[in-house]
């Protein structure tokens, strides 16, 4: 097809505002599904997707329209998802587009990761399309919200379509917007082939199905291809695109979005960001790709079987693969065995990577508390970064610590300032700014979450990535919405948080923490322990303790079996005798005894 007739397109939107909906209805007017394949969120293949009601992976599909001019186009939607941890999905799609469609809620207005989602638009120089979705929602404000379009972002009042995915209303429009606003591909035909790499999959059969965006050249069935950043050949085993299904064709040509199959098994030779060309008469400069994702959440994630440590990291290769946010390390936990220490961009992408791991490959797993990841200069001038806080150095050896902050962006109704400013404060934010919205009212009952604010802080990570953003949503009553962004590295005054059972320190609790808080989460933890852990026939302690000052300390009990019942009167130097021999067996036991903590205790502790 003539790239005058193409458009590369995504969807944007804060999440739940509707993307995954509309994207249904463009199916359903173009074709692409027939009313007996059509389920809601269609394109949300994934199990976990479905029954979370949120997008996690973006999903390519081509669709065929005819527009109102009487020509054929073609369409390729990426569907992106709208949670802050998968920002980085929706980067790489949109990469691959010339334009997008804003997707806004008529009854929530902009959201924080609306204003995310544009400002990442911006930078790609995306042409924008703003549709108010949910128009036949009860206390929909389309006019109000089209103002905050107009103020905020800059739109112009004539460029807004109003819809109702659910109801399929104002879907024409949107594909005439399309049509006629978004630019046709740039590419050269006859050039050298350059296909951007922008997602990718295993397959057992056909290994990896690398997802294309061809800017240069055509890529046909059965070329001989190479990977430009390893120089690694690849055969194209079969061309295809997406309807949605993987349907195989006879080659892509610029401008067009389709897979590759390569036949490659090793899933680091085909990686995300990189440039495929021809083998013979290539490309000499590859694509600009991505920057590199850096993850900012670490946890260990150890198998309850030991015997499932290969199965565990065969499971990580190939999920690392479609989500080039995830990375992953061997190390080994005296408590818990063998297992991997891996990077998230945030706590729910972790809670996702689990989830796929158990599900996906059977595995039962252990995670352990999740950190951030600290920079340290120690006394000697040696700069490394620790994000393993049983890894960090002595307190001694420390010159100076740094902790990440984020710029963090909170949008709210007027009348929780003062509850969400004391959160904020409790979590050691620095205040930076505040910005209020429009304020102009249709419909009175609606009045508490018309007034809305735009809070800026900056926060220290470690403070977000637990129960914030739960304890945000609970002092709002759910109205308040938020996004984040890496900001700098700020010197803090932090301390490492040991827990001791029987005099050892278990490395799986180790904690860093913020000085003043040492004592209370020590507390915590040492309580929660005492409860968890079974009796020994000796006396057990647990202590938390930073560096070797023990800050908290509780017991517990040792069995104590009754050695005097069988004396029944007589000299009293008898009972003695075997009381003084059971306290020495005690003593002996205690020395060389070990503590076995129940993975239960884990489990429990960890949720803290």
């Amino acid at each position: 097809m003539e790239q005058r007739h193409i458009r590369n397109f995504c969807i944007i939107a804060h999440i739940d505002h509707g993307k995954s909906t509309l994207a249904d209805r463009l199916l359903e007017l173009t074709g692409t599904i027939s009313e007996r394949e059509m389920r809601e969120q269609f394109l949300d293949q994934m199990e976990l997707e479905r029954e979370r009601g949120i997008t996690i992976k973006a999903q390519a599909v081509r669709m065929s329209y005819i527009a109102s001019d009487g020509a054929e186009y073609q369409l390729n939607l990426i569907d992106t998802p709208g949670h802050v941890d998968f920002t980085y999905e929706v980067s790489r799609s949109l990469a691959a587009c010339e334009g997008a469609l804003l997707v806004v809620d008529a009854a929530q207005g902009i959201q924080a990761q609306t204003l995310a989602n544009v400002y990442i638009a911006q930078e790609h120089n995306l042409t924008l399309i703003p549709v108010v979705n949910k128009i036949d929602l009860p206390n929909a404000e389309p006019e109000k919200v089209t103002k905050e379009l107009e103020s905020i972002i800059g739109f112009l009042s004539s460029e807004v379509i109003f819809a109702s995915a659910k109801e399929g209303v104002g879907t024409k429009e949107v594909l005439e917007a399309i049509i006629q606003r978004i630019p046709p591909p740039k590419g050269e035909a006859e050039g050298p082939l350059r296909a951007l790499i922008f997602d990718s999959k295993y397959d057992p059969y056909k290994g990896v199905i690398a997802y294309l965006r061809v800017f240069d050249g055509v890529v046909s069935k059965g070329r001989q291809l190479r990977v430009m950043s390893t120089g690694r050949p690849i055969e194209s085993l079969e061309i295809g695109v997406f309807r949605p299904g993987l349907t195989p064709v006879a080659r892509l040509v610029s401008g067009e979005v389709g897979y590759l199959a390569t036949g490659l098994k090793n899933v680091g030779d085909c990686r995300v960001g990189d440039t495929i060309t021809l083998e013979e008469r290539g490309a000499v400069e590859p694509l600009a790709g991505y920057r590199p994702a850096k993850p900012m959440v670490f946890a260990g994630i150890y198998p309850l079987v030991g015997d499932d440590y290969n199965d565990l990291r065969e499971g990580l290769e190939k999920l690392s693969l479609n989500d080039a946010a995830l990375s992953f390390e061997p190390e080994t936990s005296a408590a818990l065995g063998f297992g991997f220490r891996c990077g998230f961009l945030g706590t729910l992408h972790m809670e996702i990577v689990r989830e796929r791991l158990r599900r996906e490959y059977g595995l039962d797993l252990l995670a352990t508390a999740p950190s951030v990841e600290y920079q340290v200069t120690k006394d000697d001038g040696i700069e490394i970064t620790v994000s393993n806080p049983s890894k960090m150095p002595p307190s001694g050896e420390i010159a100076e610590l740094r902790e990440p902050w984020m710029s963090v962006s909170i949008i709210t109704p007027v009348r929780y300032i003062g509850s969400v400013m004391e959160l904020l404060k409790e979590r050691r934010g620095d205040y930076r700014g505040m910005e209020y919205f429009v304020k102009e009212v249709s419909q009175p009952q609606n009045a508490g979450a018309a007034h809305r604010v735009l809070l800026q802080y900056d926060v220290p990570l470690a403070e977000i990535i637990i129960d914030f953003y739960d304890q945000l949503k609970s002092r709002t009553q759910g109205y308040a919405s938020m996004d984040y962004i890496f900001a700098a590295y700020l010197p803090a005054k932090l301390v490492k948080l040991e827990i001791l059972v029987n005099n050892q320190p278990v490395d799986a609790f180790s904690l860093i923490v913020p000085q003043e808080r040492a004592y209370r989460q020590g507390r915590e933890l040492v309580h929660k322990l005492r409860k968890l852990i079974p009796r020994q026939n000796f006396e057990v302690a647990i202590q938390a303790a930073i560096g070797q000052k023990v800050i908290v300390r509780e017991n517990i009990k040792a069995y104590r079996k009754d050695v005097i019942a069988k004396c029944y009167g007589g000299d009293i130097t008898r009972k003695r005798k075997l009381l003084e021999k059971q306290s020495a067996g005690k003593k002996r036991m205690k020395m060389v005894g070990r503590v076995e903590v129940p993975p239960e205790a884990f489990v429990e502790v960890l949720k803290l």
